[in-house]
């Protein structure tokens, strides 16, 4: 069996085993994330378990029988091998998309057999349902967004465990940073898709191997993402769209003439979103607001986030410039570095979906853009991603005139500091975290927000 690294997701599917009020559990992702491998990680626990790939027609046909759901787990039970007994069931239901009768039997697994567990796995769920006009059982599942590795993840497949509890030390230790920064950036150039990570461990950075990889990867994506355009004309945009977003990942893009294309704007943004719900990538939508709650501006050009660090250099032949670089912000005029950091910000919380945000400021005369908005305990934290000193963080500095805020995050490839900040008559505490800790944010501000006026951080 290949290699199963750990995931940070087996302590949430651990707290699902455990719950009183379980539900069947919805694994998202995209495909090729490690959704399949993190399950079989899990029930290894299990000493009865079930698993149906409905990719293959035997299993599928269990479902389209019209079987009651007594006899249908019998007969999962017999094709799979599983013995009667007093432990748990673990059924493993994976490529579920394939089978809308599958994702509807979710809910009477819940009501009527709540003992049995059930995980299920799948991309593009919606589209599926939908064309198969059937009902999702909202409200009677439980759902978990699994993504690529994240930095932590990496440094643990790597076997960097004294790296990756330096990481999650807060502060970081001064003496960990040059490590950690240089691990980062590998990082950075193999990405977290689990095959590319798996290649890299046992290969050593055999770039041959690696960009095959990457190459299978989209090939996989292209094959899989045409089973959901209803014509030929659709077929074509998703397929463009698919090809150019790496190219702009991390930038601001309109949809009209996308990619350097003839299609209409009606045309790529129906695209881009059938690729943004098989969660290849996102559209981060900027707010204008100075209060809470921040509230996305759809009118506005979204920002565009692909799934993987990895294959945005893979496709958009960033590898070289990568190679023994010193500070991210340095390439592609800064627009990787906020594609790999929105990844990592994106694989914070397993449990919930939570879109990504950003703030704009579009006057004559007067524009002004933060990179990103982070919901904490201490309030929405605006986080800019740069090098420098912070007198030349300007739209900073408008974003804390305008909403008073006492606390904001600079990541950059320097060390952790705190300082207080004045610009325009407000004073606020700036916490200069390196980037590599994008995905600890939430605990920076806790340890900086003492420091805020008046011991209260964010906004």
């Amino acid at each position: 069996m290949t290699n199963l690294f750990p995931r940070s997701a087996l302590q949430e599917l651990e707290a699902w085993r455990k719950a009183d009020d379980r539900k069947p559990l919805v694994i998202r992702g995209a495909r090729q994330v490690g959704k399949s491998c993190l399950v079989r990680l899990f029930a290894r626990s299990y000493r009865r378990y079930a698993e149906l790939n409905l990719e293959k027609p035997a299993h599928a046909a269990l479902f389209r029988r019209g079987l009651s759901l007594g006899e249908l787990i019998q007969a999962i039970q017999l094709e799979c091998r599983v013995a009667e007994g007093p432990e748990p069931l673990l059924i493993f239901l994976d490529e579920i998309q394939e089978v809308p009768e599958a994702v509807a039997m979710l809910r009477f697994f819940h009501e009527e057999r709540p003992e049995i567990h059930v995980i299920a796995a799948g991309s593009l769920l919606e589209v599926s349902v939908e064309s198969a006009e059937l009902p999702f059982p909202v409200g009677r599942v439980q759902f978990l967004y699994l993504r690529p590795f994240s930095f932590r993840e990496f440094l643990q497949a790597l076997g960097e465990n004294e790296a990756a509890k330096a990481l999650e030390t807060v502060p970081v230790p001064a003496y960990a940073h040059d490590r950690l920064l240089a691990l980062f950036h590998t990082y950075c150039l193999v990405g977290g898709m689990p095959e590319a990570v798996r290649q890299y461990v046992e290969t050593q950075a055999d770039w041959a191997v690696l960009n095959r990889v990457y190459a299978d990867l989209f090939s996989a994506y292209r094959d899989d993402i045409l089973k959901y355009g209803r014509n030929e004309t659709i077929r074509r945009v998703l397929l463009h769209c698919l090809d150019s977003a790496p190219f702009v990942a991390g930038a601001r893009v309109r949809f009209h003439g996308f990619g350097g294309s003839n299609y209409r704007s009606r045309e790529v943004g129906e695209a881009l979103r059938t690729l943004e719900r098989a969660m290849l990538l996102e559209l981060v939508y900027p707010t204008v607001q100075v209060a809470e709650p921040f509230m996305p501006d759809r009118r506005k050009s979204p920002r565009l986030h692909f799934l993987d660090i990895g294959l945005v250099n893979h496709r958009a032949g960033l590898q070289g410039q990568l190679i023994g670089i010193r500070d991210l912000t340095d390439v592609y005029r800064g627009r990787l570095v906020e594609q790999v950091v929105g990844q990592e910000l994106k694989a914070m919380d397993v449990r919930m979906e939570v879109p990504l945000l950003f703030w704009v400021r579009e006057k004559p005369q007067s524009h002004a853009e933060v990179d990103f908005l982070v919901r904490t305990e201490h309030g929405t934290v605006p986080v800019e991603v740069k090098s420098g000193p912070a007198g030349k963080l300007r739209s900073l500095h408008q974003f804390m005139m305008r909403t008073g805020g006492r606390l904001a995050v600079r990541l950059h490839a320097g060390p952790w500091s705190r300082e207080v900040v004045n610009a325009g008559g407000v004073s606020y505490v700036l916490l200069n975290v390196p980037y590599y800790a994008a995905g600890l944010i939430p605990e920076y501000v806790r340890l900086g927000s003492s420091s805020a006026a008046g011991g209260a951080g964010g906004i």
